[in-house]
């Protein structure tokens, strides 16, 4: 079986640059904020343009640190889309807040920002005040930052942009990062830039927002690690990972362009069978999956034929947050999630990173061609 999203190979590129930058760590010892954190915070925040850049212990604790530093809690509405990971909605549950979820785009896969309008006319129904917009750049592909940023000025919303997939993309030609309030990004193994464990941050280029962050993550501390000025979290990026990330944001850029030319080998070879994904003008995607998307009912028989070919695939997201039995209690916004519904049941996903060498993907395609029902 080929693999989905091959490590191994960026490992064997990165050579012993890794085992150095985590050698260094091991020798002067210091594994929680250390030296190498601080450090790979600057290069971050140089990176994607931001003020600051606040590194944490995972993608969802992002989220939870930059909702606690907004003050969301009970009583509070955050909207959000129903097709995406569940941390999404997890977050705002976890603050004490409600998700209330609105549709997607067809097309991009990403928030409809024609729809937080009534996700705001639901969650106000309800006794609840609208406080944040939470848009995901879903599968690599920046949201539409420029509406979503017009729809919560309009309703008093704060944004936070959830960039776990999306990190390194861009919208109107400048990086995911400082679009909203914050942004929150993951550093999950499999996400384009991944570390060897859990790993997160948050952007931003609010000072205030970022030194409340920082005090949240070490356990609300204020002046001293013993003067605890609010509630917190234990949730720090330990620094071995922070070496790991430093070497891998050199390669980074370069590897953006490989993913970026095998989704458009990809493009040329499927868009004829397939619905295949596609990148606005004034954007970039960072390719986090490669998505397709099938006729309705064709999926089953065709992830069969390919797994029979050794080719594996992905399904994100099967079932919509909606339908989910630990989030489906929660509201859904006027306008419904037709779309959300729809593309649950005919999206699947292909091998996608950076050292797919083009003899791979011309089986894959190929092996694709064959598992199309037409």
């Amino acid at each position: 079986m080929l693999p989905f999203i091959d490590l191994a190979a960026q490992r064997r590129r990165l050579g012993t640059a890794v085992d150095e930058a985590v050698a260094k760590v091991l020798n002067h010892c210091q594994f929680i904020l250390g030296p190498e954190v601080r450090a790979f915070e600057a290069e971050l925040a140089a990176f994607s343009g931001a003020k600051h850049a606040v590194t944490c212990a995972s993608g969802t604790d992002a989220l939870v640190l930059a909702l606690r530093a907004f003050g969301v809690g009970p009583g509070d509405a955050v909207i959000c889309p129903s097709f995406t990971f569940c941390a999404t909605a997890e977050v705002a549950v976890l603050v004490g807040a409600t998700p209330v979820y609105v549709d997607i785009d067809p097309v991009s896969f990403n928030i409809n920002p024609a729809h937080i309008a009534g996700a705001v006319e639901t969650a106000r129904e309800q006794g609840l005040t609208p406080k944040v917009v939470i848009p995901v750049d879903l599968f690599g592909l920046a949201a539409d930052h420029g509406a979503i940023a017009a729809a919560a000025k309009a309703h008093d919303l704060l944004v936070l942009d959830d960039a776990a997939q999306g990190f390194g993309a861009t919208y109107n030609n400048r990086r995911i990062g400082t679009f909203g309030h914050a942004t929150a990004t993951s550093f999950f193994p499999a996400k384009p830039l991944g570390c060897y464990g859990d790993g997160g941050a948050v952007m931003t280029d609010d000072d205030k927002l970022a030194d409340l962050m920082r005090s949240i993550r070490m356990h609300g501390q204020g002046s001293d690690r013993y003067d605890n000025v609010r509630i917190g979290l234990a949730s720090r990026l330990d620094t071995i990972q922070a070496a790991v990330l430093s070497e891998k944001l050199k390669i980074f850029p370069e590897e953006i362009e490989a993913r970026d030319r095998v989704a458009r080998r990809y493009a040329e070879g499927l868009r004829d069978v397939v619905t295949v994904p596609t990148v606005p003008a004034g954007m970039t995607s960072v390719w986090a999956q490669y998505t397709i998307r099938l006729k309705p009912g064709a999926r089953e028989a065709f992830a069969a034929a390919l797994k029979a070919e050794g080719i594996p695939t992905a399904i994100y997201y099967p079932i919509p947050l909606h339908k989910q039995q630990a989030y489906k209690q929660y509201p859904v916004g006027k306008g419904g999630v037709a779309v959300s519904e729809a593309v649950a049941h005919e999206v699947i996903s292909l091998p996608m990173h950076a050292y797919l060498d083009e003899a791979t993907q011309d089986r894959i395609i190929d092996g694709v061609r064959r598992a199309v029902v037409r």
